[in-house]
């Protein structure tokens, strides 16, 4: 039996449906996470369980018992916001012990558990100063420790990581990775961020408009999305959509507009389809210079094959394990350890695809206007019916 059960919940404010009918079951101990964009119904569900608002249907369980008649502090639950809410005027100490003296816990008791607290989260020390006197992510750290101090069986974050710059978020992401393996608790993290999602979690619910588009391991969800919607919103994702114009065991043939004829394997249990569509990652594209352009003299770019298209380019023609795509590189984005191309077709369309920028000295491979030919193996795309 899962430890937290949510069956067929349903929240509306008005004529909007925040939640619509969302059933998930949570297994002790997991790192499980509620990723979407704002407004999709993620931060409504986290506070149903936590007891600040209640389903107008449906019924969540936490261990069997279903919580509807528990106010949030009768709950074996806490919860992490976004701005940490800690209080100024008190002591990271007294910041802590503040939920062990509402329960009631013997004051002989308290700073032992403070103590074990603050070790956890790896700010002893600490205990003495204010809140103010911490840095972003030590704030953030507090707040945490406050929530685990009475053992909950389950612990909330709402977005915790949303206020810190880049390079510390990344650090917190590894920090709350290993806290959760050590405490083995339950831990509900809700965020819009998919970097971050698949990072932290052991499984991911998508949601979108209130319901749950997908709920897979965050492998699947990148590598395998259920609908456009998760391939479009989970990273980067070219999708090719088309009819579906020939069938040849477990590969189809789609006409994509712009590109031509693409074939990929088809998704295990995928229903016969007249339509669909092959999400295909940046990153699952091969890029090379266009062979039949290698040898050509200058163009009106100025230049023939790009600095190093002479040791990649490569004819993969009449290779019948992948699509072959030409094209001119109509964009491109330099991010440093990699740059992402966008590649216009004869045909108008525009795909994208990445590559790292892994030899020394090299800044990127192509430059706009060059002549490339994308290749990909036909398992490299995930297919989604319709």
């Amino acid at each position: 039996m899962a430890l937290l059960d949510i069956q067929g919940v349903t929240r509306r404010f008005g004529d909007f449906t925040a939640v619509d009918r969302v059933s998930l079951a949570i297994e002790a101990g997991e790192f499980f996470t509620l990723l979407g964009p704002s407004g999709c119904g993620k931060t409504t569900l986290l506070r149903m369980i936590a007891g600040f608002d209640v389903p107008d249907e449906g019924r969540i369980d936490l261990d069997g018992a279903d919580l509807a008649d528990r106010p949030p502090e009768r709950r074996p639950v806490r919860t992490v916001f976004q701005s940490y809410a800690l209080f100024p005027h008190m002591t990271v100490e007294g910041n802590i012990a503040f939920p062990l003296q509402m329960a009631r816990v013997p004051p002989a008791e308290i700073p032992a558990k403070v103590a074990e607290a603050l070790e956890d989260v790896r700010l002893s020390g600490f205990g003495r100063r204010m809140p103010q006197e911490l840095s972003g992510g030590q704030r953030q750290r507090v707040a945490i420790a406050r929530a685990l101090v009475t053992h909950p069986r389950v612990l909330l974050l709402d977005e915790p990581l949303a206020a810190l710059d880049a390079k510390l978020r990344e650090e917190m992401q590894i920090e709350l990775i290993n806290l959760q393996r050590e405490v083995d608790i339950t831990f509900v993290y809700v965020t819009h961020d998919q970097t971050e999602a698949l990072a932290l979690s052991h499984r991911i619910a998508v949601m979108n408009h209130g319901r749950v588009e997908q709920l897979d391991e965050p492998s699947r969800i990148y590598g395998a999305p259920a609908t456009r919607f998760v391939a479009d919103f989970i990273g980067q994702c070219n999708l090719l959509s088309g009819p579906v114009v020939a069938r040849d065991g477990g590969i189809l043939t789609f006409d994509v507009p712009g590109v031509g004829a693409v074939r990929a394997t088809a998704a295990e249990g995928q229903p016969d389809a007249r339509h669909g569509t092959v999400a295909l990652r940046p990153e699952k594209i091969r890029l090379v210079a266009d062979p039949s352009e290698a040898a050509a003299p200058a163009g009106p770019h100025g230049r023939g094959a790009p600095h190093g298209g002479e040791a990649r380019a490569a004819s993969f023609g009449g290779d019948p394990t992948h699509n072959h795509v030409r094209g001119h590189v109509a964009d491109l984005l330099y991010m440093g350890d990699v740059t992402v191309y966008r590649v216009e077709t004869p045909g108008g369309a525009r795909i994208e695809a990445l590559l790292a920028n892994s030899q020394s000295g090299r800044a990127k491979f192509f430059e706009v206007g060059d002549a490339v030919e994308m290749s990909w193996a036909v398992d490299a795309g995930h297919t989604i019916a319709g």
